[in-house]
């Protein structure tokens, strides 16, 4: 008999320093890379979005990944990337993360706060975001990601 276990899992991870380094002439073929590079390593990318200083991820994981390595790898991949395919040398990810655990039944409201990114951040700053997000997740103030 064999298992299906999927974690849904709702990740956000910034720029280095939270720069606006994300142009939006390129930003659609990242979220691309960003989902072929999870499809290599075994996980279902199942919504990419964000703004020019940061992504959010919905993704499907099974337990047996070790997920630091999967974000270390998609990170150091998707950096190179942009520096070797947009040019932008100086591009890079700011060190940590946020992960997030979602029942199935979110999925559907993570997808559209992942899609309507844009429209929310003209309101909403990236740091207000993250400790709302933080707080609604019953933790401490925690890290700035």
């Amino acid at each position: 008999m064999s298992s299906n276990a999927w974690i849904h899992l709702h990740i956000v991870f910034s720029t280095k320093g939270r720069l606006p380094t994300i142009d939006a002439a390129w930003r659609p073929n990242l979220y691309a890379y960003l989902r072929s590079v999870l499809h290599a390593m075994a996980t279902h990318p199942l919504a990419v979005g964000g703004v020019d200083d940061h992504v959010h991820l919905l993704i499907a994981v099974k337990p047996t990944h070790f997920f630091p390595e999967v974000m270390r790898d998609l990170k150091a991949h998707s950096s190179h990337w942009v520096r070797g395919t947009v040019g932008f040398h100086e591009f890079a990810w700011q060190e940590g993360y946020g992960v997030f655990s979602v029942g199935c039944h979110g999925d559907a409201t993570i997808r559209r706060y992942i899609e309507a990114q844009e429209a929310h951040h003209r309101s909403r700053s990236f740091e207000a975001e993250l400790r709302a997000m933080v707080a609604a997740h019953g933790e401490g103030p925690g890290e700035a990601v």
